[in-house]
């Protein structure tokens, strides 16, 4: 029976087999992290102004949940802009929203503190934790907006703020793509 060695062409498949298993191998080490899934996205007129409901599904990938328990507070954006199309100009921005949640991870107490604006909520386990900042209901993000005028639309992004991380965290996590948790949707504005 002959060898590897003197059959140049069982050599070569056997290279090129090799080398697929390699590239699967990087391919799998450095898969992009779970996506933030934006659930549900909705928003009505009223006579408060115009309200918004979400629902974002995630899990914190190893990395980011490392930092958390290690200390770092995290911090989740939630963005809307209120548009109104044109057809002669660019598209006007009528209103811009900002929502902003903070979760920090206690270890004297093992729980996790959940602050948004001057509330906060302490929650034992990391998935309450992540359940509290997931959704949110009823969000005015305009003063009223007539029903008669169909051209307006929000623009709306959910995401893991990093630019709110320590400095040299910054720096380190760039070339990182755990970190980057976001989430981008455009939805017209109901009669």
């Amino acid at each position: 029976m002959p060898t590897p060695a003197h059959c140049p062409a069982r050599l070569t498949r056997l290279r090129a087999a090799m080398a697929a298993c390699m590239v699967l191998v990087l391919l799998l080490t450095m898969a992009p992290a779970r996506a933030l899934d934006l659930l549900r996205l909705d928003a009505q007129r009223s006579e408060q102004g115009v309200l918004l409901n979400f629902e974002t599904r995630f899990d914190l990938p190893a990395g980011v949940e490392d930092a958390l328990q290690r200390g770092v507070a995290l911090h989740f954006l939630a963005e809307a802009v209120l548009m109104r199309s044109r057809w002669y100009w660019r598209d006007k921005e009528l209103a811009h929203a900002t929502r902003t949640w903070r979760i920090a991870y206690q270890p004297l107490t093992f729980s996790y503190k959940v602050s948004q604006g001057g509330l906060s909520q302490t929650y034992r386990s990391l998935g309450e934790a992540l359940r509290a900042l997931q959704r949110f209901s009823q969000w005015r993000i305009a003063d009223p907006v007539p029903a008669e005028d169909d051209r307006h639309y929000i623009e709306f992004t959910y995401r893991l703020d990093t630019e709110q991380l320590p400095r040299p965290l910054q720096i380190g996590i760039g070339s990182q793509p755990e970190w980057t948790l976001r989430a981008a949707r455009t939805i017209a504005l109901p009669d």
